[in-house]
């Protein structure tokens, strides 16, 4: 059997902001931008819940745009899929990003980006990343 990684997150923006920039539809059309996974890529659109255009329907505060995949052994590719993942950050509005990546050999880690304002904004490069790891198990000898 081969290696399964299983790649999973959201990305979390405000709900509704009263001045109306539209952030809702950038974030959307960021998502749409994405190949189908016809095409084999690391992200594709359906791996995203892509939101709808209205802000409030069913939110609070947060708008919560989660995403999740099965790949085969995507750590050894890892970089290209941060990668790719960062270009679409780049694109969207957020305040916070967070995607878990499970391994059968290397554990989860768990990535998570911040904004170094109070929310990125689309193309400002204000983005810092962490890296926690974590293995469960023990080492059979």
């Amino acid at each position: 059997m081969d290696q399964e990684s299983i790649v999973y997150g959201c990305i979390k923006d405000v709900a509704y902001v009263p001045s109306g920039d539209g952030r809702l539809q950038v974030n959307r059309e960021a998502m749409l931008t994405l190949p189908h996974a016809d095409d084999w890529p690391f992200l594709s659109q359906e791996m995203f819940s892509i939101p709808a255009v209205s802000a409030g329907a069913g939110h609070y505060q947060t708008e919560v745009m989660h995403f999740g995949a099965s790949y085969k052994a995507v750590e050894y590719e890892w970089d290209q899929w941060i990668a790719q993942f960062e270009d679409l950050l780049s694109k969207m509005f957020w305040v916070s990003a967070t995607v878990h990546l499970e391994t059968e050999l290397s554990g989860v880690h768990t990535f998570t980006w911040e904004s170094t304002a109070n929310y990125h904004v689309p193309g400002s490069g204000d983005m810092q990343v962490r890296c926690e790891w974590n293995h469960e198990g023990s080492l059979s000898l």
